[in-house]
C-alpha cells in the first residue's frame, strides 16, 4: 500500500517556475480559470460561475491535501505571487500505487513551454517522491495540445471510451494516457 505525506507543503521550483501551495488569495486567479470557457471547454466539470465556486474548489483541494488524497501545486512565476496555472495528482489509488494528474494555464500563458516545465517537476516529484508506480490522465479527446504535451512527456494512450459518462446533457468520449515508472 502506498503511503503519502504531504506535510511539510513540498513547493517545487524549476528554471522560471514556483509550484506552491494553493491558497484563499487564488481565489481571483481560480475563478478566471474556471470561467474560462476556453479552458473549461475541455474540462468536464461545472463551471466557476461566482469567486465563492472558486473558494468551494480551492477547499475541497485543501481538504484533500491535509489527509493525503490529493496535491494541487499553484504555478507562479519565481518572484511572483499571482497564480498563472495549477498542475497535481488526485485519484490517488494507494492500493495500486496510480495517480491521475491534471492541469490548467491561463491561456494567455499557452504555447510558452510553461505547462512542460511544471510537468516534468511533477511528474518527478509524483513518481520519485510519492512513488507512484503509474501516473494517468483522463482527456477530451478534441484537446490536442495536451495530447501532446502528455506524448512529449513519455505517456503512452492506454484506451479511448466512448460515450463512457454523461456531463451536460451529452455522453464525452475520453482518452486514457499513462506513464509507467521508468
Amino acid at each position: 500500500m502506498l503511503t503519502v505525506n504531504f506535510n511539510p507543503f513540498p513547493t517545487l521550483y524549476t528554471s522560471r517556475l514556483q509550484l506552491r501551495q494553493l491558497k484563499t488569495g487564488d481565489v481571483k486567479e481560480i475563478f478566471e480559470l474556471r470561467f474560462s470557457k476556453t479552458i473549461m471547454q475541455f474540462i468536464d466539470r461545472p463551471m466557476a460561475v461566482t469567486q465563492d465556486d472558486a473558494l468551494v474548489f480551492i477547499q475541497k483541494i485543501t481538504d484533500n491535501l491535509h489527509i493525503n488524497e490529493g496535491i494541487t501545486w499553484a504555478i507562479a512565476f519565481k518572484g511572483e505571487a499571482t497564480l498563472i496555472g495549477t498542475i497535481g495528482f488526485w485519484r490517488i489509488d494507494k492500493e495500486n500505487h496510480r495517480a491521475e494528474i491534471g492541469y490548467m494555464l491561463q491561456p494567455q500563458q499557452h504555447k510558452k513551454n510553461i505547462m512542460q516545465e511544471a510537468m516534468v517537476i511533477a511528474l518527478d516529484y509524483g513518481l520519485n517522491s510519492m512513488r507512484l508506480h503509474s501516473v494517468e490522465a483522463n482527456v477530451n479527446p478534441a484537446n490536442e495540445a495536451s495530447k501532446k504535451l502528455l506524448l512529449k512527456n513519455n505517456f503512452n494512450q492506454e484506451a479511448y471510451f466512448k460515450e463512457n459518462y454523461y456531463f451536460n446533457n451529452q455522453f464525452p468520449d475520453t482518452v486514457i494516457y499513462s506513464l509507467l515508472t521508468p
